[in-house]
């Protein structure tokens, strides 16, 4: 006869099986809403030509991240593991072409690809989950006119379930945050704000100058030449002409956003769509 469990164990032993997955799957949507909210998730056009909304820009931390132009069906996968990134499979396929060629064998379809080196950067469009790692789908900026993307994959260590800090630190040992482009963006919103605080309380005060004019009367002051603005259709010579150089310009295909100490500028076309 097979021996059995005593009644509460086999209790026990069901509460916890049934407890396990909504454990894990709360430990998997806390690291998913981590990893998005560290790095912000751009979101291109469908034929993937261009960026609808930008996020988080990122910087490569480590040589070779392989890339294919968009107009690839799909792109290469690289997988980061034990602190080494690696092509896979798309890099042996790559290296084997031009090998093919080389001995007089041309490859079928040849894709040129492009090999991203430190300090290169990108954007991050998806980020997805999976039992053995989490994968990173990146895509860059046009150059010249070709877009480029892939996906890689941080491979958690064998038999390992790593903590949601760990796999951050993962990440993070081969994508960085562009700081100086996420702190623009996080302050232009506080720094409008405060400036239109300061606005509110220095009216007061304007109110109350008349009171403090001398009695006798004087020869009104010419009012103040109205701050030149930024409108709607006005080119980037005319905003330059106005504002001055930009601090920054991001290039997003037929998009481009002019970034100051705190007022961003996007252009569509070359005309002012938007000033905030």
């Amino acid at each position: 006869m097979k021996a059995r469990l005593p009644i509460r164990m086999q209790i026990a032993v069901l509460a916890v099986a049934g407890i396990f997955p909504w454990f894990t799957a709360g430990a998997q949507g806390s690291l998913q809403s981590q990893l998005e909210a560290k790095y912000q998730i751009t979101k291109p056009t469908d034929d993937k030509s261009d960026i609808v909304t930008a996020g988080s820009v990122l910087i490569l931390q480590k040589d070779k991240l392989l890339m294919y132009p968009t107009s690839t069906q799909i792109p290469p996968q690289n997988t980061y593991s034990g602190g080494r990134l690696s092509e896979g499979a798309y890099g042996v396929h790559q290296k084997l072409q031009g090998f093919g060629s080389m001995i007089g064998h041309p490859p079928p379809q040849t894709v040129q690809g492009r090999q991203f080196v430190t300090g290169e950067k990108f954007w991050v469009t998806a980020i997805t989950l999976q039992v053995d790692g989490v994968v990173f789908t990146l895509f860059s900026d046009p150059y010249q006119d070709v877009r480029y993307y892939s996906t890689l994959k941080f491979i958690y260590p064998k038999g390992t379930n790593p903590s949601s800090d760990q796999v951050l630190s993962m990440v993070a040992e081969v994508l960085k945050v562009d700081a100086d482009d996420s702190k623009k963006s996080d302050d232009s919103g506080n720094q409008q704000q405060a400036a239109a605080g300061g606005d509110a309380a220095q009216q007061p005060a304007a109110a109350d100058a008349p009171a403090a004019a001398p009695a006798e009367a004087a020869a009104p002051a010419a009012p103040p030449a109205p701050p030149a603005t930024v409108e709607i259709g006005q080119t980037p010579d005319q905003v330059t002409a106005i504002l001055g150089q930009p601090d920054k310009i991001l290039n997003l295909g037929t998009k481009q956003i002019y970034v100051y100490k705190d007022l961003k500028v996007t252009f569509m076309k070359g005309k002012v769509t938007d000033a905030q």
